[in-house]
């Protein structure tokens, strides 16, 4: 993507469909006159005047206990430095929306138009009482020290500046489990803090609250080692200033055990690295480009544990991996502040988490098939399911044992599952997918790319790294419509089926057609025929192994597309009818709905099928299937055929399946609402569980209730996603959008992996 490009995309971002990226959304009802008189006037006056009691009643009544500021006055912004608080909105609204997708925190953010010191604290002092915590963001060093110190000791709330201790907590998490491979003693380890900005400094506070000597430890600014005999050093430097004559980088490093890089790119040569301790520890955290290429210094030092700021290397130091669920738990206890008794508790439990086997969901996420704790994993993975209940627990209990929680949790069990339940709104499930696809992008032919929509679709798809298109369409329009988006098309293929340049590629395809199809009634015309329309052509591509995948469908109707790829592509071994599921990003969670476009009336033993079917994608996006099997009566309170036919589906996968979590015949509010369900139906396989997969019983009810979640609720669908096919195809929607093809390619590259994946299992089966 050109600069140009980029630029626009993230503006264009910015400001469509509705301008920034958060917005205040009602979590009451208001439908109603009564609605809006309780909400309102007069009966907004009953909570007013039982705060006005109690003041700790604002939690009871008011989202005060769920709502963080961040705040910011500009003056050190990302790599931007001081651009003014207008300037550093955008950046304030992601840091709130990351609050939200990682944690369920609601978060206003709030911008200061001072850098005086004593302005921003009355402001902030003034502002509090709205809410339940204060998170600093993006405040030039020193005076971000001396603004959260005050704002710490006046307030009572908590209040942390995640840009100091975000990175202190998480790199310390790493360097225990480093110390821990690399057999050292925190006590006796020699440290470089390259940097002496806010970060820097909370990072070598809180490694010497772990056990770190002073005496041990080099720290270096701009103008070199921070000696004691230097002069009008800062007070953060003067704490950390060496007596050691020493006046340069490769000096402190001779002999280091760890060196910790929140400075400037490229700095550390290969020969400092060489001049280190056995079993070095180098954490090269400048961003985007770490202090030393992360592949030069595997290649240095074999011994080397490494961990950098950048996602595309092992052990990533992410701040998203302590900020949001550091305040989750403070909020949770209503915590007067963030103590360091709850940065060390939220420092133990991410170390602890790293050493613990790791879900299916994470390996999938990262295309890895054995994460283990070890050198190149001594963090947990940013999308680690597991930290929402791992770390707020952790800052919890530290916060009650320290004295500074005001409410106190008693059930932790109970806890955790409301933690878990919080993230059922997010849809981390398509980031999985994405991060997924990436580790090993596969070809994707998109059959109508000589449509505006669906080129935009193969731009994203090629520019997110998800896979790499093969543009099919009439060659001239696609070049005309790539010029337009400026999508440069560094090898990528445009295929005209009709032109003359694949006359060749379309005989060899239409003969390989004819000879599969010519005892049913084809003869080798019509193969022809059919390799000059797109869908026969890209269904032979991924036959022949020309792609990996194909997306079709936009402009087409379903049937249409369907009819070439089962005629071209056929099934999977052991498979008797295809069949679809939507993936269903709910409130609840993600949610799986099945058959939503093939089968018209399957009859129970297909219905079986589609069922084993989808509880097997669904293992493709690490979830753990729990299927109901709907129908309009619950467990044999109908003997209609409609309902029969159910029940004997599944007894079939009970008998077939025994260890599937997969009930019914079940009426739909039943099989979601999991109270009902085991008051009722005790006896249920289902009962206690959180079901996230529906089987209809015919395709009347699963395309109508998708399609009226989609358009009622707005809630996002995938799919439908093609199951039992012997290739990876997916048919869209008739009109899909950009960002539903760019899901289902995503979704085409999974399947191609695991195609693939199977094929190879298959092969060394036979082998042996």
């Amino acid at each position: 993507m050109s600069k140009h490009s980029k630029r626009r995309e993230a503006l264009m971002y910015h400001a469509k469909p509705r301008p920034g990226k958060i917005q205040v959304v009602p979590t009451k009802k208001y439908a109603t006159q009564r609605d809006l008189s309780l909400a309102y006037s007069p009966g907004v006056a009953e909570p007013c005047l039982e705060i006005e009691k109690d003041v700790n009643n604002v939690y009871r009544y008011t989202n005060k206990g769920n709502l963080v500021a961040v705040i910011s006055n500009g003056t050190a912004v990302l790599g931007l430095g001081n651009i003014g608080p207008e300037a550093s909105k955008p950046v304030m609204e992601g840091k709130g929306l990351l609050f939200k997708i990682f944690a369920d925190i609601d978060v206003f953010d709030i911008e200061v138009n001072t850098e005086n010191i004593d302005e921003f604290v009355e402001t902030v002092k003034n502002i509090a009482p709205t809410f339940g915590g204060i998170n600093l963001e993006d405040i030039k060093a020193p005076e971000a020290f001396e603004i959260e110190r005050r704002l710490r000791e006046e307030l009572d709330i908590p209040v942390m500046h995640d840009d100091q201790h975000g990175t202190a907590i998480i790199s310390a998490a790493a360097l225990l489990n480093a110390l821990e491979i690399a057999k050292k003693d925190i006590k006796k380890v020699k440290i470089v803090i390259s940097g002496a900005g806010a970060a820097a400094v909370s990072c070598t506070r809180l490694y010497k609250a772990f056990g770190a000597k002073a005496e041990n430890i080099v720290m270096l600014d701009s103008s070199g080692v921070i000696r004691s005999d230097r002069k009008e050093l800062s007070e953060e430097k003067s704490e950390f200033a060496t007596k050691r004559k020493i006046d340069t980088l490769e000096e402190a490093m001779m002999d280091a055990d760890v060196f910790v890089g929140l400075s400037i790119a490229g700095i550390v040569t290969p020969e400092m690295l060489l001049s280190m301790a056995k079993n070095p520890i180098v954490f090269a955290m400048a961003n985007p480009n770490p202090e030393i290429d992360y592949e030069l210094a595997v290649k240095t030092r074999e011994d080397i544990i490494m961990a950098t700021g950048r996602s595309d290397h092992p052990n990533q130091v992410n701040n998203v991996l302590g900020f949001p669920f550091i305040f989750r738990g403070a909020l949770d206890v209503r915590a007067t502040k963030i103590n360091e008794e709850m940065k060390m508790a939220a420092v133990k439990s991410l170390a602890a988490l790293a050493k613990e086997p790791v879900p299916e969901q994470v390996h999938i996420a990262y295309g890895e098939t054995r994460l283990a704790f070890g050198k190149e994993y001594i963090i947990p993975k940013p999308f680690d399911p597991r930290l929402i209940a791992t770390v707020p627990p952790a800052v919890a209990k530290a916060a009650m044992e320290s004295g500074v929680a005001t409410s106190k949790i008693t059930n932790w069990e109970a806890y955790q599952d409301e933690l878990y339940d919080r993230m059922g709104s997010d849809n981390k499930i398509i980031r999985l997918m994405y991060n997924r696809a990436r580790m090993d992008p596969k070809r994707i032919v998109f059959a109508e790319a000589d449509s505006l929509d669906v080129l935009k679709a193969a731009q994203i798809v090629y520019e997110e790294g998800i896979g790499i298109p093969i543009l099919l369409g009439r060659r001239k329009i696609i070049k005309e419509l790539m010029a337009e988006l400026e999508f440069e098309k560094k090898g990528i293929d445009i295929i005209d089926p009709k032109s003359d340049m694949q006359a060749k590629k379309l005989k060899d395809y239409a003969k390989k057609h004819w000879n599969r199809r010519k005892r049913s009634g084809s003869t080798l015309y019509d193969s022809e025929r059919n390799m000059r329309e797109r869908n026969y052509f890209a269904a032979m591509m991924v036959s022949e192994g020309d792609a990996d995948a194909m997306i079709s469908g936009y402009s087409r109707a379903y049937p249409s597309v369907l009819r070439p790829v089962l005629e071209t592509i056929g099934l999977f071994d052991g498979v008797s009818r295809v069949a679809t599921t939507n993936l269903m990003l709910t409130k609840r969670g993600p949610m799986f709905l099945s058959d939503t476009s093939i089968n018209i009336d399957p009859n129970s033993h297909e219905l079986a099928k589609i069922a084993q079917m989808t509880n097997y994608t669904m293992k493709l996006f690490g979830l753990e299937p729990v299927i109901a099997m709907i129908s309009y009566s619950n467990f044999g309170s109908s003997r209609d055929p409609h309902a029969r036919k159910v029940q004997e589906a599944v007894a079939l996968l009970h008998k077939s399946n025994p260890d599937m979590h997969v009930d019914g015949e079940l009426q739909v509010d039943f099989a979601l609402n999991p109270v009902l369900l085991k008051e009722k139906f005790p006896f249920s396989k289902l009962a206690g569980k959180k079901v996230n997969a529906l089987i209809f019983p015919n395709l009347d009810s699963a395309n109508s209730n998708y399609k009226l979640l989609k358009e009622l609720n707005a809630v996002e669908s995938i799919g439908p996603i093609m199951l039992g096919m012997k290739k990876p195809v997916h048919i869209l929607q008739l009109g899909a959008s950009v960002e539903e093809m760019v899901n289902m390619a995503a979704v085409a590259v999974i399947d191609a992996q695991q195609k693939e994946m199977r094929l190879k299992e298959q092969a060394a089966k036979k082998g042996n």
